[in-house]
């Protein structure tokens, strides 16, 4: 009766009436059973309702809708779907707004925007805890609903300090009263990175003389993608100073926010490039002394064949490592095969044409190294672990560089999956490379996680790409903001949200903030294509060009062999 009346809170009026009634005059046993007998029942009803709603509340599946005060219970598949789009939303908005922040620390120095500085970083650190708790997720450790709640609140809180500053963000800039400076700026920029091009093609060309395709695949379509988002900067700018000379100052900064944001994306695009050459350079520098190290490791396990302290399987990864060598210096025999789904065959043999990988050579040698060292029970020490660490950190740093250039510059198309790799590949590069703040890792366990990144940031471009193939990039007549979408430059991409009433861009260029912000300067028409007015059965004036030749464009294509005129 006492837990009853706990749980129901009360009991009714008219029970407590009777029951007080029938104290106050002198009454037999039979004139007391009754009202008791009504108290009781009704107490019982009470508390049996009492509970039927705590347990409707606490097994609710929706949100919203429950008693105040009491838990809701959002079922395991809808708290993962909305994890996901915390992760996706969350990491968009951290991108974005680190490089907007770029801008105005060019301009304004870094004290004067160090608080919104801080708020970047604040949101980074809950970002990389939040992916840190979905790789353990896919890993199969933790408790499914615990690490999903927490990705979500961490997501939450980075978006509220994105968003809490971007108010004072947009005073410190104030490119609503200064816009001819700002558009001033962002036309030097644009021809300081359209004088790159065509040193990228220069490159480029270098590097397919010189390396095998799987060497050049992290920049495939660099070239082409850096032009693309040229035009459409280019294009931005000038419709910029239109907007300027009609007065149109809110017009006139959505269009110089999205130019800017594409000329930071052709940089990208550009500096891969550049990277990836070095780092080839940088790999091909070291392959000598990695053939020399997994000789002197193959020697030592030839040694201990026979022995009884060796796993079964030495003889096979002897046998292994010899075609690895093989086929990295080049000899006919373990030169055959191809490059197998995940990237993993013969990537350090020549090709017909006496081209090679060395980033992929060295990744081989290391693999068959450590595969030795597993089935010998040996662990890689003192000099001989240095040298495969820095062998295998140019590696790893090469290959996290490229899985990052593609997320960023395709996030409007890249989904969690990737991310969340790539993530989790920078954090393990990072400890690799810590030797200074505690606990430092040894050589042995930094050349585990060195591989490790590796591995998980080739695994994230393939899913980058993957996410990009199923999305499509939407390119044709009049249709000009296809790049600038797949790079998350323009937002609210209809054809990713399921809502066909809008456009792709009609959001506007996403600018610095949290979810609740970034999208502050909408984009209204200013993105929709534009049909140009042209005879039937003619050509129209530039393929891919947003109006008929613009002022300053010229007929400018994506692709086109050069860079693209200055505005």
């Amino acid at each position: 009766m006492r837990r009853a009346l706990m749980v129901c809170g009360a009991v009714p009026a008219p029970a407590i009436a009777l029951v007080a009634g029938a104290g106050q005059h002198p009454a037999s046993p039979a004139d007391l059973a009754l009202p008791l007998a009504a108290a009781v029942a009704a107490v019982a009803v009470a508390a049996s309702t009492a509970v039927r709603r705590r347990l409707r509340a606490t097994r609710r599946t929706t949100p919203g809708g429950g008693l105040p005060g009491l838990p809701t219970l959002v079922s395991l598949d809808e708290l993962d779907r909305r994890a996901t789009r915390s992760l996706v939303a969350t990491d968009d908005c951290v991108r974005t707004s680190r490089e907007e922040l770029g801008h105005a620390q060019r301009h304004l120095g870094h004290e004067a925007v160090q608080a919104q500085a801080e708020a970047v970083e604040s949101a980074a650190t809950e970002l990389g805890l939040a992916f840190e708790a979905r790789q353990r997720l896919d890993d199969g450790e933790g408790k499914a609903r615990e690490l999903l709640e927490e990705i979500v609140a961490r997501c939450e809180a980075a978006g509220r300090r994105l968003d809490g500053e971007a108010a004072g963000f947009d005073l410190m800039r104030a490119l609503e009263q200064t816009t001819g400076e700002a558009l001033e700026r962002t036309e030097a920029r644009f021809r300081e990175v359209a004088a790159r091009v065509a040193e990228a093609d220069g490159t480029l060309a270098g590097l397919r003389e010189r390396f095998a395709l799987s060497a050049r695949l992290p920049v495939a379509g660099h070239d082409e993608q850096a032009k693309d988002r040229l035009i459409f900067a280019m294009t931005c700018l000038n419709r910029s100073r239109q907007a300027m000379d009609r007065a149109e100052t809110g017009n006139a900064v959505v269009l110089l926010r999205a130019a800017e944001a594409a000329v930071d994306q052709a940089a990208v695009f550009l500096d891969g490039i550049a990277r990836l050459a070095s780092d080839l350079s940088r790999a091909t520098a070291e392959l000598p002394a990695a053939l020399d190290s997994a000789e002197a490791g193959l020697a030592a396990a030839r040694a201990l064949l026979g022995t009884a302290t060796v796993r079964a399987d030495l003889r096979g990864r002897v046998a292994h490592g010899e075609s690895v060598l093989a086929a990295v210096r080049g000899a006919p025999a373990g030169a055959a095969g191809a490059e197998d789904a995940q990237g993993t065959g013969s990537a350090g043999a020549r090709d017909v044409g006496g081209r090679y990988d060395p980033v992929g050579a060295l990744r081989r040698i290391e693999q068959a190294t450590a595969g030795l060292d597993r089935a010998s029970h040996r662990a890689p020490e003192g000099s001989r672990a240095l040298g495969r660490l820095q062998r295998a950190l140019v590696v790893a740093r090469s290959t996290v560089g490229a899985a990052s250039d593609r997320v960023t510059t395709r996030r409007g198309a890249v989904g969690r999956e990737a991310r969340t790799r790539l993530a989790e590949a920078e954090r393990l590069l990072r400890r690799a490379e810590n030797m200074d703040a505690p606990p430092v890792p040894t050589p042995a366990e930094a050349l585990v996680d060195a591989c490790a990144a590796d591995t998980l940031a080739r695994q994230a471009g393939q899913l980058a790409e993957r996410d990009v193939r199923v999305h499509g990039t939407p390119y044709g007549e009049g249709l000009w903001t296809g790049g600038a979408v797949l790079g998350g430059i323009l937002l609210d991409a209809a054809h990713r949200r399921g809502d066909r009433t809008g456009h792709p861009g009609d959001g506007g260029p996403a600018s610095y903030g949290g979810p609740g912000t970034r999208g502050r300067r909408g984009g209204g028409g200013l993105f929709r294509p534009v049909r140009p007015q042209h005879p039937p059965g003619t050509a129209p004036p530039g393929t891919g060009s947003p109006e008929a030749d613009p002022p300053g464009t010229g007929p400018a294509s994506r692709g086109s062999a050069g860079p693209p005129p200055g505005p």
